[in-house]
This record gives C-alpha cells, sequence and structure tokens, in this order.
C-alpha cells in the first residue's frame, strides 16, 4: 500500500501514465484539464494532494493536437497548481524530455535550452524529476538543483534480447562517439546476460548546420549481429548511416534500439529500410507519426511504464535506484 502518493497524469501522457499506475497498483488521480476559446487552458487536481507526495507525469513529445511548448506549459503550470494546494513533495516524472539535446554552446550565443528547462520546472517549486535516457545525463544532472532520477533502458534493452541475439558473435555500437558511454553500459549490462563477450563499436559523426557527415567505423563487426544503442531517433538518419556501415563492414544483422521514437521528416522510409532488422523503442512517445503498417512490420515496443512505477516507488519509500538500473554489486 502506497500511504500519502498520488499520481496524475495529464491527458497528452495519460495511456503510459494509465500503464505505470497499473504497475504500482493504483488508480491515477484525478485532475481536469480545460481549454479556452482564446487559447489558455486551466488544469488543476480534482482530489486534496495536502501533505502528499505527489508525481506528475507529462511526457514533452509533441503531435498535431499539442505541441512541445504547450506541453510543457500545462506541465509547468499543473505543478504549480499541486505546490499551492499543500503537496508535501513534488516530483515532475517526465518520460522524454524535450530541450535536453542542447546542452552545451557549440556556436556563438548558443542557447542552454537544458539549464533553461531546469530552471522553468525549477520556478514552480518542485523537489525533484525523473526521466529517462536524456542525450546527456551529466549535464542534464548538472543543470539542475533539485534530485534528478535518471533512468535508463540498459537491463530493460538487454532483458528484450537476450534470447534474441543468437549463438554468434554479438556487438553493441554507438552511432556517434557522444554515445560510446551509453553503449559501453548497455555491453556491460548484456555480457553476463549471454554469458559472452560482446564486442564494441561506434560510428564517427558530425553535424553542422543540420547536415550530417562522418563515414569512419571503428571495431569489428563482420558476421556479428549488431545492437545500435541510442537515447532517441528523430528521422532515424543517424540510426540508418550506422546500419549502412556495419553491414558494408561485414555484419550479419542490425538491429536497432532507443529510448523515445520521435519519427519526424522521412522516418517511415528509414525504419523501413531493409538494412535495419528491426527497430526497437520504449512507449514514452506513442509512434504516432509512423505509417500504421510501417510500425507494424518494422517497429517493437518495449514498455518502460514498469521501470517508471518501481522508479517511483523506490523514491516514495526513499529507496535507491542503483539496484533497480544496475542490478546487484
Amino acid at each position: 500500500m502506497l500511504r500519502s502518493m498520488k499520481l496524475f497524469s495529464l491527458s497528452a501522457s495519460h495511456p503510459f501514465g494509465d500503464k505505470v499506475a497499473q504497475s504500482l497498483g493504483i488508480s491515477l488521480a484525478e485532475h481536469e484539464e480545460r481549454d479556452f476559446e482564446d487559447g489558455e487552458h486551466k488544469a488543476r487536481p480534482l482530489e486534496s494532494v495536502r501533505g502528499e507526495d505527489v508525481y506528475v507525469l507529462q511526457s514533452l513529445n509533441g503531435d498535431p493536437e499539442q505541441g512541445v511548448n504547450e506541453r510543457l506549459c500545462r506541465l509547468l503550470f499543473f505543478l504549480g497548481a499541486v505546490r499551492d494546494a499543500g503537496a508535501r513533495r513534488v516530483t515532475a516524472v517526465i518520460p522524454y524530455m524535450a530541450y535536453a539535446r542542447k546542452d552545451r554552446r557549440t556556436k556563438s550565443r548558443d542557447p542552454l535550452t537544458s539549464r533553461y528547462l531546469a530552471m522553468l520546472l525549477e520556478a514552480m517549486g518542485i523537489d525533484g524529476v525523473m526521466t529517462l535516457d536524456v542525450h546527456n545525463p551529466a549535464a542534464f544532472q548538472n543543470a539542475f538543483r533539485c534530485p534528478t532520477h535518471t533512468l535508463d533502458t540498459r537491463r530493460l534493452f538487454a532483458e528484450h534480447m537476450r534470447e534474441r541475439c543468437g549463438d554468434g558473435p554479438v556487438v553493441v555500437a554507438s552511432p556517434d562517439p557522444g554515445g560510446v558511454k551509453r553503449a559501453q553500459g548497455f555491453k556491460e549490462m548484456l555480457e553476463p546476460l549471454l554469458d559472452r563477450e560482446v564486442g564494441a563499436a561506434y560510428m564517427e559523426k558530425r553535424r553542422s548546420e543540420g547536415k550530417v557527415s562522418g563515414t569512419l567505423l571503428t571495431g569489428e563487426v563482420e558476421g556479428a549481429t549488431v545492437l545500435v544503442v541510442d537515447d532517441l531517433v528523430s528521422s532515424g538518419g543517424t540510426l540508418l548511416r550506422a546500419a549502412q556501415a556495419c553491414l558494408d563492414r561485414g555484419a550479419r544483422t542490425v538491429v536497432g534500439l532507443a529510448a523515445h521514437g520521435l519519427f519526424v521528416g522521412d522516418a517511415d522510409r528509414v525504419v523501413s529500410d531493409p538494412q535495419l532488422a528491426t527497430l526497437i523503442v520504449t512507449d514514452t512517445v506513442p509512434p504516432t507519426r509512423l505509417d500504421a503498417d510501417v510500425a507494424s512490420q518494422h517497429l517493437e515496443v518495449v514498455s518502460a511504464a514498469p521501470l517508471f512505477a518501481e522508479a517511483i516507488r523506490r523514491v516514495h519509500e526513499n529507496g535507491s535506484l542503483t539496484e533497480l538500473l544496475e542490478g546487484p554489486s
């Protein structure tokens, strides 16, 4: 029994929030969202939160009905309303965190949107924030002054792939140098589950003015099942470049794994490209932008709801997330 705890999920993320609540064995707390003719909105809890440990869930992906900025605004206002209503502790649960990719200046006068987002959330009086596979965990944690609970997909995907790697060589690859640490963590999680050594590889990548270049592949992939691991798939171009490079170097098959599937632009063509055996994502962002046939034939969705549920349970009980993410030491 989770005493003195309430979980709210704003309407745009209600299906995922409902799965988290079911995994916790509770019902979502009731709330109201109203839209006004001038474009403004109001959201408020419909039950008392005074003295409660409150979790508010909203993914910050956009779709044709609600853009990223509107979802952020709704989340901020609801967090403020819960704090004003006397909640003892307020945690923002943001399965997909928008604006996290811009965490450093690469050009003169660049914005640091990850830090600005942290300032906005903290201005609402939150006590903590929970998210999954942010682009740069260290930069994300440093942007906040409140506790950050940064979940990742290492164990989730490793257990999913455990029976699917076959008996041949397996290589974990990063599609760019910035993701090497993420790929290394996944490799270290997968090796004991497979009970054999797993190889490593990574792709060169340079981005300028929205154009991606770089063709160098470091690592031995010949004859291997290559698992290309990333935090998100946007248009899918980076993932496809890595798959092509691995196949050109003799890889037997390539599987893509990413926490978040945004699927913008030409993603239908990329996801259905035969160079990718399959693409595996979580349900933090529903694949509504993909063609239904493409999604059913080429996409696998692994639910992250049980992971979030257990993390919320542990935070509520002032427990540790280390064993949940990394396993027993």
